[in-house]
Order: structure tokens, then C-alpha cells, then sequence
């Protein structure tokens, strides 16, 4: 069990008198600017004040699967290992189609929340519907070969909302174009910045995502190349407390 996990929960996150909910599929990207000292940076945001699900918390950009996402055309594959983790113990179906809409759901996000582009260029003649026309225009797809998986988590039960997340990570140079507003258009991160994982850590966090910035570290000391093959956390909840598995 990963008492710590438990102990850092803030008094909102140990609230459990909600009905119990089914955990919604969701993903979230690390985008990570490499550096030649090591410390490399991370996007982050901080969620508007007037959300009611985690208002004024600094994340990474990210949010719910919609059904269109398993949709929309894309470049590359999944390194077979990284497709893989993502399909492990996973609730309901287990097709690629669902596999795929994990990183088209977090690059989606990264547009509307960041104004980040994350893909590769490609020469079909497809048309994006909502925030994904603008990939459209500018003859991009989102690219599954640099994805890596970094850690997934399930939301305990009861909590108002529950999702079950994967964090993946792509490299800067995966980002093909960006919005000069330095923001995205939905307007639901503010302060978008490139920090550090150590002034990251410093800042106001979800319980859950600095685990993950202290996983990162010491994923990216021992592997600074991200291999598909190393192990990934995963966090969910048995009984009373965190249970830390290794996929």
C-alpha cells in the first residue's frame, strides 16, 4: 500500500461521500523540453478559478476521452510495448481504436488548454471537427511513435468525479505548431508556463500530480531517453488506501 499517497491528501481529496462513480477514460500530456543539465522543463497550467473540479490547481494539460477521439485519423504506431501498458487491465473493450484515443484525447486537450500542436505533418486530405480542424488546416495528425506512457491513475471511489488516467509524455520536438496567444482557446488553463519538475513540485498540486513530477524524476535520472520497456506506476485504490503497481 502507498500509505504516503494516503497521508498527502489534501481534506477536498479524502472527501468520500459521493455515490459511487464508474471512472471516465482520460488522458493528460507531459510535454517535455529537454535540457543539456538535465532539468528539463514541463508545460503546466493553472485550471480557472471558476472550475469546480480542482479551480487554482497547476496541471498538466489533459482531460476526459470523448467517443469522436477513437475517430480521428492518425500517424505512426505505438511502440508495441507502449501499446501494451496502455491496454493493460483495462475496463470494457480492448481495441486499438481505444488504445489510440488515449493520446488524440490528450493532444486535443493540450490545443484547447495550451495552444499546443502536437503531431506530425501528412499528405491525406482529412477534415478535423471542433478544436481538431485546426490540425486539419495545417495538414497535421497526431503521431502515436513518440508517446510514452509514464504512470496511470484510477480516482479512489466516491470522489465527485472519477477518472481513470494515463499520463503520457512526448518530447518538445513532437510539437509541430503553436498558438502565439501562448494559451489555448478554451480558455481553461491560465498561466501556461515551461517549469523545472523541481519549481513544478513547488507549486499548488493535485495530490496525484506531483506523485507523478516525483515519478518523472526518477524515471528520467535512470532513463533520460524514456525506454517503452521500463516499468510504469499505476495507482488505484483497494480498501483503504493507495495500492503502487508496476506495469
Amino acid at each position: 500500500m502507498s500509505e504516503f499517497l494516503v497521508r498527502r491528501l489534501s481534506e477536498a481529496e479524502r472527501y468520500m461521500d459521493n455515490p459511487n462513480l464508474r471512472p471516465k477514460d482520460a488522458a493528460t500530456l507531459l510535454v517535455l523540453d529537454r535540457r543539456d543539465d538535465g532539468n528539463h522543463r514541463v508545460l503546466m497550467g493553472r485550471r480557472h478559478m471558476r472550475h469546480r473540479f480542482m479551480p487554482g490547481m497547476f496541471v498538466f494539460p489533459g482531460g476526459r476521452v470523448d467517443p469522436a477521439d477513437s475517430r480521428v485519423p492518425v500517424v505512426g504506431d505505438y511502440h508495441p510495448v507502449v501499446a501494451s501498458k496502455l491496454a493493460h487491465a483495462m475496463k470494457g473493450p480492448k481495441t486499438d481504436a481505444r488504445t489510440r484515443a488515449f493520446t488524440v484525447a490528450a493532444i486535443r486537450e493540450t490545443y484547447e488548454e495550451a495552444g499546443l500542436l502536437v503531431g506530425s505533418r501528412c499528405d491525406i486530405d482529412w477534415q478535423g471537427a471542433g478544436d481538431m480542424a485546426a490540425f486539419s488546416e495545417r495538414h497535421l495528425l497526431p503521431d502515436l511513435s513518440p508517446v510514452r506512457l509514464i504512470a496511470r491513475a484510477i480516482t479512489p471511489p466516491r470522489r465527485p468525479r472519477r477518472f481513470d488516467t494515463r499520463f503520457l509524455a512526448v518530447f518538445a520536438d513532437a510539437v509541430a505548431d503553436q498558438l502565439p496567444s501562448g494559451t489555448g482557446p478554451s480558455g481553461e488553463l491560465e498561466e501556461v508556463h515551461w517549469l523545472t519538475l523541481q519549481e513544478a513540485k513547488a507549486l499548488e498540486l493535485p495530490t496525484i500530480t506531483l506523485t507523478v513530477i516525483e515519478e518523472l524524476q526518477a524515471r528520467l535520472a535512470e532513463d533520460p531517453e524514456l525506454d517503452p520497456a521500463h516499468p510504469v506506476p499505476f495507482y488505484y485504490w483497494r480498501g483503504k488506501g493507495f495500492v503502487r503497481e508496476e506495469i
